[in-house]
């Protein structure tokens, strides 16, 4: 057995991949749009892990999609969660969780989908801003 990729639906696929893809570093692996089936795929993995991909789905009649924190999260390792932070935070993506302890922190996607950063290797020395900064929201 194999693991292949998650999927996740969203609502409008281009602030999708401006928060995956620009914003928390993803790349685009593929793109397919089914006009039979109204949808389309994209499939996207972290740099240097392109075998575990997460597919975003968007079906092209809109519907309105919920539970995104019944679905758990995903987790992505990141080599300075700081950096990792402060470039979402430039995409204007907000931190629910900041990592005030050097290790983890958490946001979460247009649709929703709680994303979790986790430190490789030891946790980094704690900083402001955030050891400062309260969680905002659910994570």
């Amino acid at each position: 057995m194999k693991y292949l990729h998650t999927m996740v639906r969203v609502a409008d696929i281009e602030r999708s991949l401006r928060f995956y893809r620009d914003a928390l570093g993803l790349k685009e692996l593929s793109r397919e749009d089914y006009p039979q089936g109204r949808y389309t795929l994209v499939f996207l993995a972290a740099p240097g892990d392109e075998e575990a991909q997460v597919e975003l789905t968007h079906n092209w009649d809109p519907e309105e999609y919920s539970g995104g924190r019944n679905f758990g999260h995903l987790a992505y390792a990141v080599d300075d969660i700081h950096a990792a932070c402060r470039r979402l935070m430039e995409h204007g993506v907000t931190i629910s969780r900041p990592p005030r302890d050097g290790r983890m922190a958490f946001v979460r996607s247009p649709d929703g989908i709680s994303i979790e950063l986790l430190q490789k290797g030891p946790a980094l020395t704690p900083e402001v801003p955030w050891t400062t900064m309260q969680n905002v929201g659910r994570w």
